[in-house]
């Protein structure tokens, strides 16, 4: 066979595979519909569920990248945390030892065309008659694992054809050992398929055109090579999805690394077991043997590690958010001491209400990119201020500072509910055009609202700097602005000068303001008298 041939057989016979790979996988997956959303999403309480669910799901849809995509698409909405997404990315690359073994056994031992070309017919006939249907999808799916076979036929046949007359260049040691991992690694990203280069290396290795132990360091390579699937999956994602990632080539290359230490001896032990069990002799079932096993070793090797691996990862890829939503003051070595405790706390609550209110001055600015931002940092620190004074009561208290801790925690409720709020205004705001209609209400609102937030601020109320008669004039001139507001917006609505989607957008704006700023002057009042300032306000806590 010349060498225009062998390319040619090379390429269709891998281009076919990748066709069917895709076919096959896109067809299960919309056959499968959300299930592999709530099966990754429900299914990844615990470690042994998440190794599970990571290792069935790629089975199911033959693609371990597709479910290290979707691993890490969910930790970056927040779906999935960290932890559990590892788990379900270590999985994954058990579960893509199967497609190995789904080649050794059957591409490499049965007559191919005698029921590749009838999956083929039928698979289509099934995506004809039941376009857009599940039954369409499963044929779709039906006639790639056809199309699948028939380049793992193509291939081999292609390499039966030169491997008496053509021999690839071989190195001796460990340099030839590199050498082939590299070929792997390079032919997966290339490719953008790690079952495609084992299947090159599958067939290689049946026809005895290269040894069982470089077609082992190929196979190592097309390992470490499906990596860059989740390097691409986390350009641009949030930090946790960035620390997925890590993980998941963190734990490709130490598995590589163990398997190539290991390689004489784990084939040698390989062969040993195969005996025992009395498996196929055939070097597609040795390397599809020796695939399961070092993935298998990995998880083994990381599962004491994890933990650690998981506080390195949170150490990594920060962002500018989450070094804000850190608390700052709340440290478990003063919880021994309540005083400490109880001023800690003070501070922290003090943090939050200034992000608080800055994200409520952002929403009456209309400076939309600040409010989600300031939101999550607001959840996160009052979720870790809740934390902490569930920790601080269990530890025991007088009876006089531990009265305080509920209010403490309804002051950091009111913050985190004005952030909400604010939040809510600014979506309303963006449903509607930036406009000139009823200006001098719309200014006469914000002022107000400005000059309301400025005089309940955080660190005034720390300071006792307020006086309570100033902050209900503020209050009760903000509450008739926006009285104001409210009646000209309906008056607009009634007469047909704005239309009622504007309308009612705008509303839903101005009342989610309004309430974003009593919370957080509820807030700055409770605050106040926690700390023995002066009241801010006559009206108390309401």
């Amino acid at each position: 066979m010349g060498s225009i041939a062998l390319i040619g057989g090379l390429a269709g016979g891998v281009g076919l595979f990748l066709l069917g790979m895709g076919l096959m996988t896109d067809g299960l997956r919309l056959a499968a519909g959300p299930a592999l959303e709530r099966i990754l999403a429900r299914s990844t309480k615990t470690r042994l569920r998440g190794l599970a669910s990571g290792a069935l799901v790629t089975v199911a849809v033959q693609s371990s990248s597709a479910v290290t995509v979707a691993a890490i698409g969910f930790v970056n909405a927040g779906l999935l945390s960290l932890g559990q997404a590892l788990w379900v990315l270590f999985g994954a690359n058990v579960g893509t030892t199967m497609t190995g073994w789904l080649v050794a056994l059957v591409g490499m031992k049965f007559e191919i065309d005698a029921f590749a070309l009838p999956l083929i017919g039928v698979g289509m006939l099934l995506r004809l008659t039941g376009d857009g249907s599940r039954r369409g999808a499963l044929g779709m799916a039906l006639a790639g694992f056809g199309v699948l076979f028939l380049g793992i036929d193509l291939l081999k046949d292609t390499f039966s054809g030169v491997a008496a007359d053509f021999t690839l260049p071989q190195w001796d040691g460990i340099v030839g050992v590199l050498a082939m991992v590299l070929v792997g690694i390079l032919m997966t990203i290339l490719m953008q398929a790690s079952a495609a280069a084992l299947v090159i290396a599958f067939s290689a290795a049946q026809s005895g055109l290269v040894s069982l132990e470089a077609a082992a360091a190929v196979v190592i390579g097309a390992n470490v090579g499906t990596t860059v699937t989740a390097v691409l999956a986390a350009i641009g994602a949030t930090s946790n999805a960035k620390r997925a990632a890590a993980a998941h080539i963190l734990f490709n290359v130490l598995t590589g690394i163990v398997a190539l230490l290991l390689l004489p001896w784990l084939l040698g032990f390989l062969g040993y077991v195969r005996a025992l069990l009395e498996l196929d002799a055939a070097p597609a079932a040795k390397l599809a043997l020796f695939h399961t096993v070092f993935n298998i070793l990995g998880v083994i090797l990381i599962w004491p590690l994890a933990g650690r691996l998981t506080d390195f990862l949170l150490r990594r890829f920060k962002s500018a958010e989450e070094d804000e939503a850190r608390p700052r003051y709340l440290d478990k070595t003063v919880l021994a001491v309540p005083a400490l405790a109880l001023d800690a706390l003070a501070r922290e609550l003090h943090r939050l209400g200034g992000i608080a209110v800055a994200t409520v001055r952002a929403a009456f600015a209309a400076v939309p990119p600040q409010l989600e931002q300031n939101r999550r940092i607001a959840d996160r620190l009052t979720t870790a201020i809740a934390g902490f004074i569930a920790q601080l009561n269990r530890g025991g208290m007088a009876h006089e500072s531990a009265q305080r801790l509920p209010q403490l925690l309804r002051v950091a409720r009111y913050y985190e509910t004005a952030a909400e709020l604010a939040t809510e205004a600014g979506a309303a705001l963006a449903e509607t055009p930036s406009d000139d209609f009823l200006a001098e209400e719309t200014t006469a609102f914000r002022q107000s609202g400005e000059a309301l937030l400025e005089s309940v601020d955080p660190a005034a109320a720390m300071t006792g700097v307020p006086h309570g008669d100033r902050v209900d004039r503020v209050l009760a001139a903000f509450e008739a602005d926006y009285q104001q507001l409210k009646a000209a917006l309906l008056d607009a609505g009634a007469r047909d000068e704005l239309p009622l989607a504007a309308m009612d957008a705008r509303l839903r704006a101005a009342s989610a303001l309004r309430r974003a700023a009593e919370q957080a002057t509820k807030a700055a009042r409770l605050f106040a008298q926690l700390h023995g300032t002066p009241k801010v306000g006559a009206g108390g806590t309401a």
